[in-house]
């Protein structure tokens, strides 16, 4: 595969979150768009004293994801636009529960590691084919700083 189509394949969705509390993950707005865009965010944090909005960019390799084994980037940026390289990032994928298929809801957590620049890399399974949330999650110690939901349709 060439490096040019592996980047048309990595990309996504698009979603714009005007505001995230400290331990919330409530997005606002998220749209599914066609496979020629990446997955971006921002996240809001707010403190006792500070305010810092996080840029959060998600994709997957293939992309749309597949059932099996997935290779999952994140890329983080602080409200100053510099890449943020010191957090712990990890990807939660969720698919609710279908009573009607008697199948429970499924979970499944990725950690990512920190390659360079904010660009955080993982490789996860994605259990079956459907539309499942992911949602990002930053922290930096025990902390959480920020975190995302996006929706992707594993094939």
């Amino acid at each position: 595969m060439t490096k040019e189509n592996a980047m048309t394949r990595r990309v996504t969705t698009t979603a714009v979150v005007l505001g995230i509390l400290v331990g919330s993950a409530a997005a606002v707005g998220a749209s599914t768009a066609p496979e020629q865009q990446a997955n971006t965010a921002q996240a809001q944090r707010t403190g006792t004293d500070q305010k810092e909005t996080l840029e959060i960019t998600f994709t997957s390799d293939p992309n749309p994801p597949k059932t099996g084994e997935n290779t999952f980037d994140v890329s983080i940026k602080g409200s100053d636009g510099n890449p943020m390289t010191d957090a712990d990032v990890s990807l939660t994928f969720y698919m609710a529960a279908m009573p009607e298929m008697n199948m429970p809801e499924m979970r499944n957590r990725v950690a990512l590691k920190h390659r360079a620049k904010g660009q955080y890399r993982g490789t996860g399974n994605v259990m079956m084919a459907g539309r499942w949330d992911v949602t990002v999650v930053v922290k930096k110690g025990d902390k959480e700083i920020g975190s995302q939901k996006f929706t992707v349709t594993a094939k």
